[in-house]
């Protein structure tokens, strides 16, 4: 039956971790004028809230939003795939090719020849999965930001500079991040077109999954160090001790009084000398950078607090060839007589990398009306300094950024229907949003300045919603949606629920995974498969060791079931040993899974979430519950615009499922094959 269309254009402004409780508080104070704007000449609930599918993390739920079809239907069941045979062995699971539901943008694309573009949609949308020219997408490997899945020429550095140091001193990073932590995947190259680069410089590397054992990885979460919470309080940078000296030997005499210093770059490949000089009034204010002494200009200059972005730079490979690139260089502070500072440059980006762009001219458009792709800098979220004034500010840059790409297409009536994906909010909740919580692990941190932190971002979020308001106007329906809230832990917590590895402390502590001993007696990181009978691996999911499926399997499988009861039997009477408090709040078998849309193979045989209050961030738990500091784990709905009823108010609950078939029904084409949810029809104009 053909459909009436309501609406020529769409575009989806999806925001990762955009949480409708938290941002329902922003608006009713008057924080958040533009979300308010939306919800005024169009629909949503009360409270803002989509109710989420599960597991509340980023693949899955950009893939239901994608499909209308829940993670059991779609297969992406995680941040990370298990492995079918290996029970330890984990995948990487942002690629289209893993998803087995059709997402909405291929019915735009192939039936109703609309232009279409996919920016940034993390877990679903690369490599492309139509051939029609009517669809052109921008990466999706990875949620952080477009081409971080793309190795950096050279990973951050902090440099601090001193008059007390005799001689400058290079110290390469040595800090270790498990595989996964934080949603930050660098090196995607078996998604890319052409192959991909050489590069070995990620940790990553082995996340990217190809399909195999050895392409996979495995990694045994045994302690509170190898959490993601703990471990993203380590800053993966190299170090540089600088000396600070008299200026001399410049090709060009410096101003009396400048003083100098040397600064080390390209992996410690790459010397370059910099100059610290004072204002008229005496006091030393700038840094100015040069590749040599020879050069009589500075290829930058920066004044005391000063950040600038995406630098036109380049970094020396082992051959000594210049490699362009950007990066962001910051004058943090810099002592009134010179005497030291402290400069952030961040990571290097290569310039010209078109890899995950389809067509590839998108990319030299891109570049070529807004600029190139920003580096967000990845800095200390324990840091309130660092917080305040790097981090927030260089995801406000990427927020512009991505604002002027997507009004650009649409001023210029490009494309038809949009998906988009912004990383801001998920981006800095990673690394900060638990500090806005006064616990023991961290209470030298204060909460109510976190909670600001907070705050600030929404309302940066705000600014980047307000750039698309004009367009209702210019006949586009807008949808702002999200995948999960983040929530602020109000317990530490045990180790369960950790979606980059074998989570082992719980299911040894109840004698289901048992680790082998080394001469000493103590465990280690390998687990011992002869008398392991279950080990929970990733986020929210049990796997028994079963015989005949898995290589040492020891359980066999006319006991599984009763194993399979007695492991949860065993998990809802768990407690806490700090609290005391239960920890587990649901748990069931893989049949029973159907209800929440997450059973079949590509789920465990136990399906998990963490009480409330034990949740960490998002991922591990229910969509409904809530956190600390006024957070949820829900994600968001607001749509206005043609076909969308204005100041329209809904008792329905709507759920994550039903945005993909509400988008078609108001376009008038068919549903994704797959699809299992409905329209919201409450808030469709007829």
């Amino acid at each position: 039956m053909e459909k009436k269309a309501l609406t020529e254009k769409v575009i989806v402004l999806g925001v990762d971790g955009f949480d409708p409780k938290f941002a329902k508080k922003m608006m009713d104070k008057g924080d958040m004028p533009a979300l308010k704007e939306f919800t005024a000449r169009g629909s949503a609930r009360e409270d803002l809230v989509l109710l989420g599918g599960v597991p509340t993390v980023t693949p899955p739920m950009w893939t239901t939003l994608a499909t209308g079809a829940y993670p059991g239907t779609h297969g992406i069941t995680c941040f990370f795939a298990s492995d079918p045979v290996n029970l330890d062995v984990l995948h990487y699971n942002l690629d289209s090719r893993k998803s087995k539901a059709e997402p909405l943008w291929n019915v735009f694309t192939e039936d109703a020849n609309k232009k279409t573009l996919v920016w940034h949609w993390p877990g679903s949308s690369w490599p492309p999965t139509s051939d029609s020219p009517n669809l052109h997408v921008v990466d999706g490997t990875q949620p952080s930001g477009i081409n971080n899945g793309i190795p950096f020429l050279d990973i951050l550095k902090v440099v601090t500079g001193s008059d007390k140091l005799s001689n400058s001193e290079y110290l390469p990073n040595t800090s270790h991040v498990a595989p996964g932590q934080g949603c930050i995947i660098d090196n995607a190259e078996e998604l890319m077109e052409d192959g991909g680069s050489d590069a070995e410089t990620s940790v990553f590397r082995k996340a990217i999954a190809a399909g195999d054992k050895a392409a996979g990885f495995s990694f045994s979460i045994m302690e509170d160090s190898e959490c993601e919470i703990e471990a993203l309080g380590s800053m993966i940078c190299d170090t540089c001790k600088a000396a600070i000296k008299t200026a001399s030997g410049w090709a060009q005499e410096p101003p009396q009084g400048a003083k100098e210093f040397i600064f080390i770059v390209s992996n410690g490949l790459e010397r370059r000398p910099g100059l610290i000089q004072k204002n008229e009034k005496g006091i030393y204010d700038t840094v100015q950078f040069y590749k040599s002494k020879k050069e009589t200009i500075p290829y930058l200059t920066l004044k005391k607090g000063e950040i600038r972005f995406d630098v036109n730079d380049t970094v020396k490979d082992n051959d000594g060839n210049n490699i362009p690139c950007n990066r962001n260089y910051q004058l943090l502070d810099l002592a009134e007589d010179g005497s030291k500072f402290n400069i952030i440059i961040n990571n290097a980006s290569q310039v010209g990398r078109d890899d995950f762009f389809h067509p590839k001219s998108l990319y030299k458009e891109v570049v070529e009306k807004i600029g190139n792709i920003p580096v967000n800098f990845r800095v200390n979220g324990f840091n309130a300094n660092l917080v305040r004034e790097t981090m927030i500010p260089s995801w406000e840059h990427y927020c512009d950024w991505q604002a002027e790409c997507l009004v650009h297409f649409m001023e210029n009536n490009q494309y038809d229907i949009i998906f988009s994906h912004l990383h801001n909010l998920d981006g800095v909740g990673h690394y900060y949003w638990h500090y806005a919580c006064n616990q023991e692990h961290w209470k030298e941190n204060d909460e109510i300045e976190y909670q600001g932190f907070q705050e600030e971002v929404y309302r940066q979020t705000d600014r980047y919603l307000k750039r698309f308001l004009p367009f209702i106007d210019k006949g586009w329906t807008i949808i702002i949606t999200s995948d999960h809230g983040l929530i602020t832990q109000e317990y530490h917590g045990v180790i369960l629920g950790e979606i980059h590895g074998v989570n082992v402390p719980v299911l040894a502590e109840l004698g289901y995974t048992v680790m082998v001993k080394d001469e000493n007696g103590n465990d280690t990181k390998e687990i011992d498969w002869s008398k392991t009978r279950a080990v929970a691996v990733r986020g929210d999911h049990i796997y028994v060791n079963l015989k005949g499926r898995n290589p040492h399997g020891i359980v066999d499988p006319k006991d599984q079931y009763e194993l399979e009861m007695q492991i949860i039997s065993d998990l809802y009477n768990y407690r806490d040993p700090v609290t005391g408090r239960r920890v587990i709040s649901i748990a069931m078998r893989n049949k029973d899974a159907v209800v929440l849309g997450m059973n079949g193979p590509e789920c465990g045989d136990i399906i998990y979430f963490t009480e409330e209050g034990f949740n960490k961030i998002h991922a591990d738990s229910l969509s409904t519950q809530c956190g600390y500091a006024d957070t949820s784990v829900s994600p968001l709905f607001v749509a206005a615009g043609p076909g969308i009823k204005k100041n329209c108010v809904t008792e329905r609950v709507i759920r994550q499922v039903d945005v993909a078939p509400t988008i078609a029904s108001i376009t008038g084409v068919r549903m994704p094959a797959q699809c299992e949810g409905a329209p919201i029809y409450q808030i469709i104009d007829e």
